[in-house]
């Protein structure tokens, strides 16, 4: 199976286009029109019986202690944690890709409404439903696709690997709001092939790409 994008190569810079945050030379960050990117795949193996298409980063630092303040730096040597960006499921087995912008096509604050999703799919919740628990003008339910915001001050370029899977169920057992690892967990004894395309993001102009 094989899956790529026009949004950017692999192991390439994903576009401030596809992002939840830009650079800010005043601000450090400011919102982008975080788009989801389009992608396309083929050779889904025979008996597939529905796709599902995770993105997550593995770079999120595991404390948050020096996460943008001034003055501060992330080391790189911190360990790090994964991040679900986007969660995905239950697409038709049928369906050969997915258009640029038609599951994210700006931020929304306390999130996008879900789990009915495009092309009768299911949106589980990202990862910025945790992130912004605490803020009271954004906190709220995060469905489907918010793309990349690094802390502005991390010492190391984050990665977010976007993978597709074949499976061998119609409907992934999984109901409510669904996280990345319950997907996960949920999909273990139903891969029957996986595909992945990774960009590269950060919002530290001092880091190089």
């Amino acid at each position: 199976m094989k899956l790529w994008t026009t949004a950017f190569a692999d192991m390439a810079t994903i576009p401030g286009e596809c992002a939840f945050g830009v650079i800010d030379p005043e601000k450090h960050v400011r919102l982008s029109t975080n788009r989801n990117p389009d992608f396309a795949w083929q050779d889904v193996p025979t008996g597939t019986q529905s796709l599902a298409l995770l993105c997550h980063d593995p770079d999120v630092p595991s404390r948050g202690d020096d996460v943008n303040q001034e003055g501060r730096v992330v080391p790189a040597s911190l360990p790090r944690v994964d991040f679900y960006h986007w969660v995905l499921i239950d697409l038709a087995p049928t369906l050969s890709g997915i258009a640029r912008g038609s599951h994210s096509n700006g931020v929304v604050a306390r999130g996008k409404s879900g789990p009915e999703a495009p092309d009768g799919g299911r949106h589980g919740i990202n990862d910025f439903t945790g992130w912004f628990a605490g803020d009271k003008e954004m906190a709220g339910d995060y469905y489907g696709y918010d793309g990349p915001c690094p802390p502005w001050n991390d010492a190391i370029v984050h990665h977010y690997t976007f993978t597709l899977y074949a499976l061998d169920v119609v409907r992934l057992s999984v109901d409510g709001k669904f996280t990345g690892n319950v997907v996960r967990n949920a999909m273990r004894s139903h891969m029957l092939a996986a595909a992945k395309v990774t960009g590269r993001y950060t919002l530290n102009p001092s880091v190089r790409m």
